[in-house]
């Protein structure tokens, strides 16, 4: 008891293993807790920019999302901008919504063969002649119809030549008998020179198709209807002229295939192959 009264009194030494807490700690203490310290600040940095990370990327993709209904809705908006459009116009300039239909449907469909033929580098005036000609007969077309001229022609001609008929009857079959044997004989003549069958078979044709203007051209229409079957036949015969034209002449095949061969890489990699050869030493034959 008395050594341990002795080793508590206050001048003696504390006993070995047991650190004195009054002592600061070593440098390589001092280091470990430096670089615990550093650890948890970098790690409290990422876990802060991974948080802000993760808050921007929500941002992005909400934005993101947002522009792209805006953009979606636009492009909703404009189709039915076109289609509310073309319907308004129809109603507007021909008296009905269907002609609207009809005529933006032929239209639009027009506009898509003529961004083929340009694709097929056919040229831009040939097109253009095409429409020309289609817009000449869509007008000529417009105009008698719009103004009821074939009809009071057909009804002039009635009294002229049939006067002693049925005047309910006679200008409808009067139309349909000129008509039809007009073009029936039109597409006999044509035909003649392929044989008779051939010429049997025009004749036919011209007849049927000749029966059906007569009967458009005695019927009296409405001006609006008139000038939109004058449309009508312009949005008709302007693919039916330009593929006929492209069919007559043709697409240049071998300057639409030398738009898509590298033709400067194919003679420099030639060349390059000639210069290796020219240089190569040659190889003797076993």
């Amino acid at each position: 008891m008395a050594d341990d009264a002795s080793s508590m009194s206050p001048g003696s030494n504390p006993p070995v293993g047991r650190p004195d807490s009054g002592e600061p700690p070593g440098l390589r203490a001092q280091l470990g807790a430096t670089f615990a310290a550093g650890k948890r600040l970098l790690r409290a940095h990422v876990d802060l920019a991974k948080a802000e990370l993760a808050d921007i990327v929500d941002e992005v993709k909400r934005m993101v999302a947002l522009i792209g209904a805006a953009i979606g809705i636009l492009v909703v908006a404009g189709f039915l901008f076109l289609i509310g459009g073309m319907l308004f116009l129809g109603e507007l300039l021909f008296g009905s919504i269907g002609w609207g239909v009809l005529l933006g449907f032929l239209l639009l469909a027009d506009v898509a063969l003529v961004l083929v033929l340009l694709a097929l580098d056919v040229k831009a005036r040939r097109i253009g002649t095409s429409f020309m000609l289609a817009a000449v007969a869509g007008i000529v077309v417009g105009v008698l119809l719009a103004l009821n001229l074939t009809n009071r022609g057909w009804i002039a001609l009635g009294d002229q030549v049939a006067a002693a008929y049925n005047p309910d009857t006679r200008t409808v079959l009067l139309a349909l008998g000129v008509s039809a044997a007009v073009l029936g004989i039109l597409g006999f003549l044509v035909q003649i020179r392929n044989g008779f069958a051939a010429a049997i078979g025009g004749l036919i044709v011209g007849a049927l198709m000749g029966a059906l203007i007569g009967g458009l051209t005695v019927i009296e229409i409405p001006a609006q209807a008139g000038a939109a079957t004058g449309v009508l036949v312009t949005l008709i015969a302007w693919p039916i002229l330009a593929g006929r034209d492209v069919m007559r002449s043709g697409v240049d095949g071998e300057a639409l295939a030398k738009k898509f061969t590298p033709e400067a890489t194919i003679g420099l990699t030639k060349e390059t192959i000639e210069w290796v050869r020219a240089r190569m030493p040659l190889v003797p034959k076993s």
